[in-house]
């Protein structure tokens, strides 16, 4: 399967792989690499794998496969600067994945304090992109990412 861009069954798809796994707190798979964090989402022809290394400092890919052949991927790497970080409101910000930037969250959102920030250049075919969060004004955690379909 190659794509030029997500059709919409397919992004619905890597929306509801994304909530069920690392932004919904989902079960880890098997280990793909030594030491990695692997999780895992399939429907019908369609599989989705996060994979990740690190924790205050990491760097990752996620990417879709269809009836086995991978056609989409994103690489991103990330790292906490401040203190007070919260990973739970990275993963309510990421449970917000917008259809129109599948990416990493929203453009904006705010609780407590936390403000999530994502910025994004492209389409599904071509992207890139930044999030950041600050707690009270000052920058704790960035994250930069970029990807595509791949054939």
């Amino acid at each position: 399967m190659t794509v030029e861009n997500l059709d919409s069954q397919v992004t619905e798809f890597l929306i509801r792989a994304k909530k069920a796994t690392y932004a919904g707190k989902g079960a880890e798979s098997t280990s793909s690499r030594p030491k990695s964090h692997d999780l895992q989402y399939s429907e019908g022809g369609l599989t989705y794998i996060d994979t990740y290394l690190g924790g205050e400092r990491f760097a990752g890919e996620e990417a879709l496969w269809h009836d086995g052949e991978p056609f989409w991927t994103m690489n991103y790497v990330g790292r906490v600067t401040g203190e007070n970080f919260s990973g739970d409101f990275l993963k309510e910000a990421l449970l917000k994945v917008p259809a129109d930037n599948p990416f990493r969250g929203p453009e904006h959102y705010e609780d407590g304090g936390y403000v999530y920030e994502c910025e994004v250049s492209g389409d599904t075919n071509w992207f890139s992109g930044r999030e950041i969060i600050s707690l009270n004004g000052e920058q704790i955690y960035e994250c930069l990412f970029h990807g595509g379909s791949i054939k």
